[in-house]
């Protein structure tokens, strides 16, 4: 089939590209907490988790087709740019693709993306419609990509997967105000929502603390630039839960998460590591002012 400029931006709306880049983030902070060693490991699992977020966000349009048709038809599948049938098939073949490239890098990080397959597959196809399971799901997912960054030395797995739980936490916050995208949401979630990332932020500050030196005021820093982009917007969402001031809060919660995965970065790497961590947030907001984050 040849791809014309509809068709062809219809595979990429599918493909998320700015929140792909976030999970680029995730990797890298996982490596850091690693101790940054086995260099031939990292290529790999950059590529693994863009294949494996890309994979789930494309099967996730898969499985919203029917619902899509009725309340976001401009979408790439209800819209007829790209065929159920070929997101299918696009997903399925990513997802194997980033196993087969965690592989690569290490065992441990192949088990890993298996274990994220499952997961995706399961939010995608079912956990999504649950009030509590749904965003658990998508949380232990980006958990499970920071750990993915950290397998470069299995060894280091054991001893440091408590720091996946800041990622499970936050995506899980979320994705439970979220699910007022489109008909609006409840005071309550964004409550919810708002205690969780002021938890993600103690735990962050902790971490930066424990860090010394220079290392600890870039993480510092860093952590309280995430609270001052994520807990306004979420605290409109609390007072006024329209599906408009959800999505902001949304995008601004997903888009954010690079901050997260810098002030790791920069606790572990230093401030120089954090940078490069926090320099992805640039590339995913040029992309999120082309294409589609939620």
């Amino acid at each position: 089939m040849e791809l014309n400029g509809a068709v062809l931006r219809g595979y990429l709306e599918l493909l998320r590209p700015a929140n792909v880049v976030t999970a680029v983030a995730d990797v890298l902070a996982g490596y850091a907490v690693a101790g940054r060693a086995n260099g031939p490991a990292l290529p790999w699992l950059l590529t693994a988790t863009v294949c494996l977020y890309a994979g789930g966000v494309v099967l996730n349009d898969f499985f919203d087709r029917e619902l899509d048709a009725v309340e976001r038809p401009e979408r790439p599948i209800p819209s007829g740019r790209v065929t159920a049938p070929r997101a299918a098939a696009l997903g399925a073949a990513l997802l194997a693709a980033g196993v087969v490239a965690a592989a690569q890098g290490t065992r441990a990080a192949a088990a890993i993306a298996g274990a994220i397959v499952v997961l995706v597959v399961l939010y995608d196809a079912r956990a999504k419609r649950h009030a509590i399971a749904g965003p658990v799901n998508m949380g232990l997912c980006r958990g499970l990509n920071l750990l993915l960054g950290v397998a470069a030395v299995p060894a280091a797995v054991a001893g440091n997967w408590p720091i996946a739980l800041i990622s499970v936490v936050y995506i899980a916050a979320v994705t439970t105000v979220s699910r007022g995208e489109v008909h609006g949401g409840k005071a309550g979630a964004a409550a919810f929502a708002l205690i969780s990332l002021s938890g993600v932020l103690a735990a962050l500050t902790v971490i930066g603390l424990g860090a010394g030196g220079r290392a600890a005021i870039s993480a510092l820093v860093l952590t309280a630039l995430l609270g001052y982009r994520v807990l306004p917007p979420f605290w409109r969402a609390r007072n006024d839960p329209r599906p408009l001031v959800i999505r902001r809060a949304v995008k601004t919660g997903v888009l954010s998460l690079v901050l997260v995965d810098a002030a790791i970065g920069a606790a572990y790497g230093g401030t120089l590591y954090g940078a490069a961590v926090l320099a992805t947030a640039l590339v995913a907001g040029s992309l999120a002012r082309l294409f589609a984050v939620t």
